[in-house]
């Protein structure tokens, strides 16, 4: 008498958004490993994306005369913010994410994980 097969195992879910996001995170911690450099983006980031909020606000706000934003402090906050994370960058070794990203596209060499870490496969990003 020949035994029954076993029960299927339910697939697992799938998430691709999830996996997605999860895969942007790996990476962006495998570019920003140094402590001081890590550390820096906390702030940063934030401060380089409220620059930009405000002057993407601001411009279309004053061409219509409806609201005055002073432009600069868009500026400001974006450069503020851009500077630390290029200087955690210049740290650690690497190009910013964004200028390796363009140096991808043109085909010209970037440092996407700096040499130091020695990963165990640089093109996993």
């Amino acid at each position: 008498m020949s035994q029954p097969p076993p029960p299927a195992e339910p697939a697992a879910p799938r998430r691709p958004l999830r996996d997605w996001l999860r895969r942007r995170l790996q990476g962006w911690r495998l570019r920003h490993q140094l402590p001081f450099n890590f550390y820096i983006h906390l702030i940063g980031i934030p401060m380089a994306v409220a620059g930009a909020v405000i002057l993407i606000g601001a411009f279309p706000a004053w061409c219509l005369g409806l609201w005055h934003v002073e432009w600069y402090w868009g500026l400001a906050a974006f450069v503020l913010g851009y500077l630390p994370q290029w200087i955690g960058h210049r740290a650690e070794g690497n190009d910013l994410g964004e200028w390796a990203a363009i140096k991808r596209l043109l085909g010209l060499p970037y440092v996407g994980i700096s040499p130091r870490w020695n990963p165990e496969d640089p093109d996993r990003l």
